[in-house]
């Protein structure tokens, strides 16, 4: 857009700027954060809005904005980086977003146990243990766990379950875990199996399968014929994996690859990781306000907060993953040399974004540019077919407009214990996860599902402060036309207006296809066609917020029974529970101890031992 860009920003906010590096902030009339910026030059690059042409989304931006902040920073990368936690923290509307805030997950082994564990790890990192990755994304981490039960059938249950265990599991059963907890494999062979896992994950199947055919012909040399057969079987599962992992790299190579689409519209972007060699896998990312933007700008605007560390207390990736020494795009970026000085120093070492030009790296790039691709068509078919549901279910329910934000109540307890609900969001793009909430039932009052949803859906509302800023166009409650009318009478009440209501409840013998739809001033209920997509639509939609309640209350559940009479005991908090019960596995084992086993424990003193033997001690002789 070439015209002048007028806006109601005060001229000597910008013409006071320094000629520094730092982040700016325009700000609107209220003062919320509408884009947040780096720059080289702060007075140069603030000033480049108002004398040249600029995209439409920045131009409607410069239209709202009322103000300017400023942060200097020390150097060009302290403004990177803070740029990306701003954005990451002030989801500015006219920035680009990434959504998704989780960190990266981690395949972490318990090693400092007798019987080590293997499991899926988030955040910090406890010393003495080992770590594997980060890998892309929780389908990739768990396939490979899968790989790793299959072929060293190591635990992943938690010590609370491995210690009070009276019967092998499920896992034993299928042949994806040794039993340890029944003493089925003795400590020396189950370590045996750990540091031949360490090996298949640190890449070096080469000196693993090497040291199992020895092992092999030394049993058959014995005449062991099956535990020879079971050998060979592990080889043989071992290099078909790894073959279908391993890319045809130098061994110890490290990569990242980042593909963004190339074709019109909204970006998306593929992340491979490569370590050791190994791919670990890929993940899609759909960076929001992308579309008036050249392919180049959204992957130079994703990488940086993909790779910007969350600030100390913030929101986002508590632990974000660390560049490796070689970032391979398919783009030549627009602020390159900027971006790679910034990434060398968070990796403390040498990292080079390049392009490869042939090769295996070249392979592997034009798969990750290829898996972007198929990924956009598939998310804007995706949302092309959500709109046509919602065109539909705007004419079936006789809604005044299409429902751009759908919320999807539901009630979940066990036997009236702790009783909780769920609130999960639906648009155009699929199902809002971000925007999910949970509830606690706390009003006495609430005594049955109907009070509980009206309680529900009445906080919901009570939490906004501004009308249009996230009501929902439709709110779908679990339940007939008791839960119908219980709502109706809270929100109009509070003055809720502008918001259409619907019940679903289930068929008969809560049959799937036969729900009935109740909606106010409606004497009848709606009724759709069994195999109707509408009809499809307000199940998944139902059958989320269902399954969102019952994770929620089954948390609640694992809270309340995991309270034990540690927590009584002076001077124990979490903290020290948590190690006393990782040491000893259950309440009754820490009774058992004696005050040198207590005191060998990190945080508990023989004086806080001491306290715990005669706590416990009482608690027994008082039952």
């Amino acid at each position: 857009m070439s015209d002048p860009v007028h806006s109601s920003v005060p001229r000597e906010a910008v013409e006071s700027l320094p000629d520094g590096p730092g982040v700016y902030r325009f700000l609107d009339a209220d003062g919320k954060v509408l884009y947040v910026g780096k720059a080289k030059s702060l007075k140069k690059r603030v000033s480049s809005y108002f004398h040249g042409s600029v995209s439409a989304r920045i131009f409607a931006m410069l239209g709202k904005a009322r103000d300017l902040a400023i942060v200097v920073t020390a150097t060009e990368q302290d403004a990177l980086i803070l740029e990306a936690n701003l954005i990451r923290r002030l989801q500015p509307p006219y920035n680009v977003l990434l959504k998704d805030d989780k960190s990266h997950p981690w395949l972490r082994l318990t090693i400092d146990q007798p019987f080590p564990r293997l499991m899926l790890h988030r955040g910090p990192r406890t010393p003495g243990e080992r770590y594997f990755g980060p890998y892309p994304s929780v389908h990739a981490l768990r396939e490979t766990l899968k790989w790793l039960q299959g072929i060293f059938l190591l635990r992943t249950c938690e010590d609370r379950q491995f210690s009070s265990r009276k019967r092998p599991c499920l896992q034993h059963q299928i042949k994806r875990c040794h039993a340890p907890c029944m003493g089925l494999i003795d400590g020396e062979s189950y370590g045996r199996m750990v540091r031949e896992a360490i090996l298949f994950l640190e890449g070096r199947d080469r000196q693993l399968t090497e040291g199992l055919t020895r092992a092999m012909w030394e049993a058959a040399e014995a005449r062991r014929f099956e535990e020879a057969a079971r050998i060979r079987d592990r080889i043989q599962a071992i290099t078909w994996v790894q073959n279908q992992r391993r890319a045809n790299l130098k061994p110890g190579t490290d990569l990242d690859l980042i593909a963004v689409s190339t074709s019109s519209g909204p970006a998306s972007i593929q992340v491979f990781f490569v370590r050791d060699g190994i791919n670990l896998g890929n993940q899609s990312h759909f960076p929001e306000n992308t579309e008036d933007l050249e392919p180049a700008e959204a992957l130079e605007a994703f990488m940086a907060w993909f790779y910007a560390p969350a600030e100390s207390g913030g929101e986002g990736n508590p632990e974000t993953p660390l560049p490796a020494p070689e970032i391979l795009i398919n783009l030549p970026l627009p602020e390159q040399a900027w971006l790679e000085s910034t990434l060398r120093g968070l990796r403390g070492g040498r990292v080079e974004i390049r392009i490869p030009e042939r090769g295996e790296k070249k392979r592997l790039l034009d798969l990750a540019v290829a898996n972007a691709e198929t990924a956009k068509v598939r998310r804007l078919s995706g949302k092309r077919a959500n709109r046509q549901r919602l065109e539909e279910l705007a004419e079936a329910l006789a809604l005044s407009h299409v429902p751009e934000r759908i919320e999807a109540f539901d009630i979940s307890h066990l036997q009236d214990r702790h009783v909780v609900a769920s609130m999960v969001v639906f648009g155009p793009e699929g199902m809002m996860k971000r925007a999910y909430r949970r509830f606690s039932i706390k009003d006495p009052a609430s005594v049955d599902d109907t009070s509980r949803m009206a309680e529900v859906v009445g906080r919901r509302f009570r939490s906004s402060d501004v009308r249009n800023a996230d009501w929902p166009d439709l709110v779908l409650l679990d339940g007939g036309k008791g839960q119908l009318n219980a709502v109706l009478e809270v929100t109009a009440a509070l003055g809720v207006d502008g918001v259409a209501f619907c019940a679903i409840a289930k068929g008969p013998e809560r049959h799937a296809g036969k729900e009935t739809l109740f909606l106010p001033g409606r004497p009848e209920p709606v009724i759709l066609p069994e195999r109707s997509p509408l009809l499809f639509l307000l199940q998944n939609i139902r059958d989320e917020a269902h399954r969102f309640a019952i994770s929620f209350h089954r948390s609640s559940r694992e809270r309340g029974q995991t309270r034990s009479v540690l927590d009584e005991i002076p001077g124990v908090g979490p903290g020290r529970k948590k190690e006393l019960l990782r040491r000893f596995g259950s309440v009754r084992a820490i009774r058992e101890a004696s005050i040198d086993d207590l005191s060998a424990v990190p945080g508990i003193s023989p004086a806080l031992a001491e306290v715990i033997v005669h706590h416990l001690q009482e608690c027994l002789e008082s039952v």
